[in-house]
């Protein structure tokens, strides 16, 4: 059945109006971009550091972070990403003893975390905003309807192949993941501390492991309810 509904449309593609074919053609390729980004603005939230934080087997701080210190300091990281705040937003913060909370080479790879955080919300934003509108556009006509459906699963089955092996590099070649990751969006060296530094207390290797593995796993269950959607809507449009 839904073979019979889509693969038309994928067969002749060359037939369809232009429009249609930049529009689904925008979908496909924008959806695992959104899907990723969903997913880490899921990810940067207090319900993640309480789960990472207090789950089992999670490496304690050698230098002497409880999980309480933990849970009270890194939520200002998060936040000072999110927020319109400057760097004094971090640089004010002390302990109790009236040291700093964060040197200035942790202060400066903060200020670079929270340029492109903020870059690639605000492409999220754009991005979303143009793939509602080609949404509704497709959906509008009865003959662009069956191109929706094809773009939303097509979409969907790019994500979770890119997930996939993004997910396997990470497992099995974790430095290189992480090292690459880094190189793609930092100065060289900008981004590497003591473990005694306080970025790394709070949030040490492991915590980005079960981060990169929390998106995927996002990106995942969102392709899977893209899937669920299209089967739905084969069903009415039968």
């Amino acid at each position: 059945m839904e073979t019979s509904t889509l693969l038309p449309v994928a067969q002749n593609s060359a037939r369809l109006p232009v429009w249609i074919r930049v529009l689904t053609g925008y979908l496909i390729v924008i959806f695992p971009v959104l899907a990723v980004l969903l997913g880490i603005r899921m990810v940067m939230s207090p319900l993640f550091l309480q789960f990472e934080y207090n789950r089992p087997g999670f490496p304690d701080d050698f230098y002497g972070f409880t999980r309480e210190d933990r849970l009270d300091y890194a939520p200002y990281a998060v936040t000072y990403l999110l927020n319109d705040a400057g760097i004094e937003y971090l640089g004010d913060l002390q302990f109790p003893d009236g040291t700093v909370l964060y040197n200035s080479r942790e202060l400066g790879h903060m200020r670079d975390v929270k340029v492109v955080t903020q870059a690639a919300f605000t492409v999220a934003w754009i991005a979303g905003i143009l793939a509602v509108a080609a949404s509704i556009a497709l959906l509008r006509r009865s003959h662009s309807r069956a191109a929706f459906r094809m773009a939303l699963r097509n979409g969907a089955f790019f994500t979770l192949i890119l997930i996939f092996t993004v997910i396997i590099l990470a497992v099995f070649n974790w430095e290189f993941f992480f090292t690459t990751f880094h190189q793609l969006f930092f100065e060289s060296g900008t981004w590497v501390f003591l473990y005694s530094d306080t970025l790394i207390r709070l949030f040490p290797e492991q915590f980005w492991f079960d981060a990169a593995i929390t998106i995927g796993a996002l990106a995942v269950i969102f392709s899977l309810l893209a899937l669920f959607t299209v089967r739905m809507m084969r069903r009415v449009a039968a």
